[in-house]
């Protein structure tokens, strides 16, 4: 199939590169001038607007950093708006507010191009190897038709309800992240200020209740201070904003999350925004003069 893709960042990069790998055409477009011409170089063709993509294509699929760029590139001058037709159909794998897609779905639907909001979790590794976890919303008869291709990105590929489901359901994973993170980096700090060997800890404890995929990840980047960024600082903090933001549109309190986020502001003022989530660690190392390393 022939697939427009928008946005080849740290994920979009290597989720475009599945679809090449899996046979599909591609046109791809971004601001990096290198990656786009990774992408060339590994087959695809470029594009120079949001538009023209989707003049040559039936499916775009975008991978943007926030609400503003989705709502830019899919309505804005030169958007795919701009050539949408019924038939063609927007695949948004960014992470974004709820209300944004449903905006941006009604926008295109007005020229009969559907949409998809299909964020995804999992962090670069998995997009590396094609096993992302995505979370779809959207009509299901859509969803049916291209479950295929977001098939060849992700591991898991789940239908959740109509538009704007599928960044709900993101931010929920998100919190659920944040927290878990949270309390690993609380454990881990525990563990090394009363003497006992964090790597000890983590290994007992992470084939009984405790243990989950996030402390599998994360302690022992903690532990080895390898913070380079799976999924930034920066990043989760706009996650954490627009789950904050819904919660305040439904009337569900997130005390905890709200938590998290006050956490995780701490750290970007010390710097490390752009740092791997699991920096969390660093505030509570703070609160307790102390770094979580493996004994010698």
């Amino acid at each position: 199939m022939k697939i427009g893709f928008i946005g080849l960042g740290i994920m979009g990069k290597p989720m475009a590169k599945n679809l090449l790998k899996a046979g599909h055409e591609l046109i791809v477009l971004d601001m990096n001038k290198a990656a786009v011409e990774e992408l060339i170089n590994a087959g695809a063709s470029s594009a120079v607007t949001p538009a023209e993509v989707a003049s040559q294509t039936d499916v775009v699929i975008t991978m943007l950093p926030n609400s503003p760029h989705v709502k830019t590139v899919a309505l804005g001058e030169n958007g795919l708006i701009e050539s949408a037709a019924p038939g063609k159909v927007l695949i948004d794998m960014s992470s974004i507010a709820p209300g944004v897609s449903q905006e941006v779905a009604a926008g295109l639907e007005a020229k009969g191009m559907d949409m998809l909001d299909a964020p995804v979790s999992g962090g670069e590794p998995k997009a590396i190897d094609g096993t992302i976890a995505v979370m779809v919303g959207g009509k299901k008869d859509v969803f049916d038709k291209y479950k295929d291709i977001m098939d060849v990105m992700g591991g898991s590929v789940v239908y959740v309800g109509k538009i704007g489901a599928g960044n709900t359901t993101k931010l929920c994973n998100q919190i659920v992240v944040a927290l878990n993170i949270a309390a690993v980096s609380e454990a881990m700090v525990l563990a090394k200020k009363a003497g006992v060997d964090p790597d000890l800890v983590y290994q007992a404890i992470r084939g009984g209740l405790a243990g989950s995929t996030v402390m599998d990840a994360k302690a022992p980047m903690m532990m080895d201070r390898n913070f380079k960024p799976g999924f930034r600082i920066d990043l989760h903090i706009k996650d954490m904003t627009n789950a904050l933001e819904t919660s305040r549109a439904v009337g569900a309190p997130l005390p905890m999350a709200a938590l998290a986020m006050e956490i995780m502001q701490a750290i970007k003022q010390d710097g490390c925004g752009v740092e791997d989530h699991s920096s969390i660690v660093k505030f509570y190392e703070k609160l307790a003069n102390i770094e979580v390393t493996r004994e010698a």
